[in-house]
C-alpha cells in the first residue's frame, strides 16, 4: 500500500539521521547526554507512532475493501 511505503520512508529517514547523530555523538559529543537521550526517545516515539498509524490505516482500508467485496458483513 502507498501509506506503508510513505511510513517506511519516513521511518527510514529518521532512523538514518539518528544513526549519523549517534556516531557523531559517540566520537565528537556535540550535545549533552541529556539532550541526546531526549532526541533518542523522540526518534523512537516518532518511528513507532508512524508505523502504528500506518498499520491502523492499512487495516481500516483492507476491512473496508473486504466489506465492499462482500467477504465480510
Amino acid at each position: 500500500m502507498k501509506i506503508m511505503k510513505i511510513a517506511s520512508i519516513i521511518s527510514g529517514v529518521i532512523f538514518a539521521l539518528f544513526a549519523v547523530l549517534l556516531l557523531v555523538q559517540v566520537w565528537a559529543e556535540p550535545l549533552s547526554w541529556a539532550i541526546f537521550i531526549k532526541l533518542t526517545i523522540t526518534a523512537a516515539v516518532i518511528i513507532i507512532v508512524t508505523f502504528g498509524l500506518a498499520m491502523l490505516y492499512r487495516e481500516y482500508i483492507e476491512e473496508k475493501q473486504m466489506k465492499e467485496d462482500k467477504y465480510i458483513d
